[in-house]
């Protein structure tokens, strides 16, 4: 089974459209209403669903490891750094974690993007 991923609004329409193209299952905060959502409210959402988070907002990793020490669960988040990866990275490396991961490996993780 794949991952399915819940865009934030920082990232960056060619990201999505690269990933859809490749067949990954993608669905943006915009597309489903919360792009004005607090993260708190944005990671439950994205857990309520069954998406695992891609941010490039620095903000979701503080939150995800308050719920990682506290035990309050999330399906997982994905972190890229604006300026230390290129849309082609994010593209091919979430396109990998989508593909190779079962949605139970993210739970409550987080992984960074560009992997090395």
């Amino acid at each position: 089974m794949s991952v399915a991923l819940y865009l934030d609004v920082h990232v960056r329409a060619a990201v999505t459209e690269g990933l859809r193209l490749r067949g990954v299952d993608v669905l943006t905060a915009q597309e489903d209403g919360a792009d004005e959502m607090d993260d708190p409210d944005l990671l439950d959402r994205a857990r309520d669903l069954g998406r695992v988070v891609f941010t490039q907002d620095q903000d979701f990793l503080q939150e995800a490891q308050r719920r990682q020490v506290s035990g309050k669960p999330f399906a997982g988040v994905i972190y890229a750094h604006q300026l230390h990866v290129t849309i082609g990275q994010c593209v091919n490396d979430l396109e990998l974690l989508a593909k190779v991961y079962d949605p139970e490996d993210m739970a409550a993780n987080v992984e960074y993007l560009p992997l090395k």
